[in-house]
């Protein structure tokens, strides 16, 4: 499961990665994205902003609303859940990264263990988006079951689409599509930092 993701490299850079139209111009996103914040998102052929997480709402315990929960993580064998299926069906997108984080070890001492393509290269991970009242246009990244050394660490991964299959995922069918939600196969570089996990994560919702 991801619920901290990097995008270190330019926005213009990225656009040219993905062949779309950087509307972004000279914003700016923090490098670690949490959820229920900012991102970048490639979607309908451009390089866009909208926010990590589809909103959830929520009541307290004498009915009133809260703040909705991002929910930041679908599940790829959950996608024709209500929740997930119209925009799996109808607004899929990529979603840049260079590298996601896992959270290991004991409770209240969780480090960050990052993953990453050994260059340090872009990645596509597989990403659905919709609008919504409550923050605009949002995303949310699928997952998959792990497998390589992105199992050492979490029992679920993001789907991480080879640049052949980029056209494939955002405009294909949803059956084609759906052929696509399947483990990395290529190399990964699993990096186990003592840096404590911490931040927006904490919020996070797998659906």
């Amino acid at each position: 499961m991801c619920n901290l993701y990097r995008m270190t490299k330019p926005n213009a850079e990225v656009a040219r990665w993905f062949d779309a139209i950087d509307q972004l111009g000279g914003a700016n996103f923090g490098e670690e994205v949490f959820p229920g914040y900012p991102g970048a998102v490639v979607a309908e052929g451009a390089l866009v902003s909208m926010t990590w997480g589809f909103p959830l709402g929520r009541k307290g315990a004498k009915g009133q609303p809260l703040k909705p929960k991002p929910v930041n993580n679908a599940r790829a064998d959950k996608l024709d859940g209500f929740f997930w299926r119209y925009s799996f069906a109808e607004r899929r997108c990529l979603i840049p990264l260079t590298a996601w984080a896992e959270a290991e070890g004991p409770k209240g001492g969780k480090t960050r263990s990052w993953l990453s393509l050994p260059d340090g290269g872009l990645l596509a991970a597989a990403g659905v988006w919709r609008d919504s009242d409550e923050w605009g246009r949002c995303y949310s990244m699928v997952m998959t079951e792990a497998a390589g050394p992105a199992a050492d660490c979490h029992d679920r991964m993001p789907v991480i689409l080879a640049p052949d299959d980029y056209g494939t995922w955002t405009g294909g069918d949803a059956e084609a599509a759906r052929g696509l939600c399947r483990a990395w196969a290529g190399p990964l570089t699993l990096d186990r930092t003592q840096q404590p996990w911490a931040g927006g994560a904490a919020q996070a919702t797998l659906l």
